[in-house]
């Protein structure tokens, strides 16, 4: 498993993985409305917009060069987008990106905390990888999440 730092090259297969994933694991879990708001946020130029505006990405390689993972970073402490092809779950690929986005936030300067909103489902993963719950379950605009933080 590699980890790289995404390219605008790359816009469209990580469009296509988030998609894939959050209508699976996401949109389940929200109110019908959410996936209106939630997929276009996820399309191929709205990938590029947000490597345009700083954020960044990473993503995970089998030893096939295939993407398998992806995270997104957000102001260098916000994750925006943590996301992990079925057949390599459960493998560590979500703590390997999320360690290294860790690492080059702070080769940055910026050492915590860092947030999510995660995906009801995901809540076990992220309390895995050192999250704790700041709040409740939120529902905004059909989209349920739980506001989480990672402080060292």
């Amino acid at each position: 498993m590699v980890i790289i730092k995404a390219e605008f090259h790359h816009s469209a297969t990580i469009s296509k993985l988030l998609v894939t994933l959050t209508r699976k694991y996401v949109l389940p879990t929200c109110d019908a409305s959410a996936e209106q708001r939630l997929i276009p946020s996820m399309s191929m130029l709205k990938v590029e917009s947000y490597l345009k505006q700083g954020y960044d990405y990473y993503l995970a390689q089998d030893s096939h060069a295939n993407i398998v993972g992806v995270i997104g970073i957000k102001d260098l402490s916000h994750i925006y987008h943590l996301f992990v092809s079925d057949h390599f779950q459960r493998q560590g690929v979500a703590k390997k990106l999320w360690l290294h986005a860790k690492q080059e936030s702070k080769q940055h300067g910026y050492h915590g905390p860092f947030t999510v909103n995660s995906a009801l489902n995901a809540q076990a993963v992220y309390q895995k990888l050192g999250f704790r719950p700041t709040g409740d379950v939120r529902n905004r605009e059909g989209i349920r999440d739980i506001p989480m933080v990672f402080v060292e």
